[in-house]
């Protein structure tokens, strides 16, 4: 790549001799003009992506590539692909796993399924998004409070390095205190060594997301639409500076004046300052059944695993016509 600004075409040694001479091939000189323009319609591309991901946040690569033909864009799946992972974005759906965490990393367990969050800084939780600038783009990664929806600290950077996670992080425990529990996804700047053992230190409970299950984290992603259909769509910052400067003056926006319909119109600095009107539970719609555990079934009243095998038997016999083989009972509970 060095050797690439060796060349220089208004020179009077011909183009061919100085290639020979660097020891660069003339396809990567000549091909330099056509890279800059991908990297444009890659920029394009992205913006359109996002936004529409955050209309849409279930939209996985195939929608994304329907949608783009859909607006004159005629690309394929791959890119698409390319692009949505650059930008750290999944459809929220079951299905391949695009942000894989660090395999060299431990994968702590989802601790906040039916558990009513009733107080400030009992639960906080982060992630990361992709913002785009005109020339280029950033990333962002905020830390809220789950009761009241506050933003109590955030950061950017132009990689999703641990570092700048981790020193958000540091501020929100240096500003605001510590939680009981904290949550994130998978991504390998929250499995880090770095990030979680600031956790460990502080004696906070980690949980994270599961796979396949986006709206664990769903307050993180009313955030982001949030600031992107607010602020950075409205005001299409061109650099790292003015994203910055921005970003400071929506959150003060977001957390002292903006009032928000899930606190009863209040802000998210009232309800953090004084511990009224706020709240929040995650509700597991399909449980997960666990030996020896009751799992509750809405429509039959049915308590435990036990019970249901025996219901489906019944059931079955029920079914079987005069003269009709019944299954055996191996069947029956593999169809339980």
């Amino acid at each position: 790549m060095i050797r690439q600004t060796w060349i220089d075409k208004g020179d009077a040694v011909a183009v061919v001799q100085q290639c020979v001479l660097a020891g660069v091939s003339r396809a990567t000189v000549y091909a330099q003009k056509k890279t800059r323009l991908v990297d444009e319609l890659d920029l394009l591309h992205s913006r359109l992506i996002d936004e529409e991901y955050t209309r849409r946040p279930f939209y996985g690569s195939r929608k994304m590539v329907v949608f783009l033909k859909n607006v004159g864009h005629t690309v394929n799946r791959k890119r698409v692909q390319r692009l949505m992972r650059q930008m750290g974005l999944a459809g929220m759906a079951p299905g391949p796993n695009t942000s894989r965490p660090h395999p060299e990393h431990k994968v702590y367990p989802y601790r906040l399924r039916g558990v009513p969050v009733v107080r400030p800084n009992q639960v906080w939780s982060t992630d990361i998004t992709y913002i785009r600038l005109a020339r280029g783009f950033a990333y962002l990664v905020a830390i809220i409070d789950w009761y009241s929806r506050r933003v109590l600290s955030w950061r950017i950077s132009n990689s999703m390095e641990a570092v700048f996670c981790v020193d958000c992080l540091e501020e929100a425990l240096r500003t605001h205190g510590k939680p009981e529990i904290f949550n994130s996804d998978q991504g390998s700047q929250f499995t880090s060594v770095a990030f979680t053992d600031v956790l460990k230190r502080e004696g906070v409970v980690i949980s994270m997301d599961g796979r396949g299950r986006a709206f664990d984290n769903i307050f993180v992603e009313r955030l982001w639409r949030s600031v992107k259909h607010e602020d950075v769509y409205l005001k299409g910052y061109a650099t790292m500076g003015e994203l910055m400067v921005g970003l400071a003056e929506y959150f003060a926006f977001y957390n002292g004046e903006r009032p928000h319909q899930s606190l009863g119109q209040k802000t998210p600095d009232d309800v953090y300052r004084t511990a009224i009107g706020g709240g929040a539970v995650i509700v597991d719609k399909f449980p997960r059944a666990v030996e020896g555990t009751p799992v509750p079934l809405r429509s039959t009243g049915i308590s435990s695993t036990a019970e249901a095998r025996s219901a489906a038997t019944a059931k079955t016999k029920a079914k079987a016509k005069p003269g009709q083989r019944r299954p055996a009972a191996s069947e029956v509970e593999c169809a339980a």
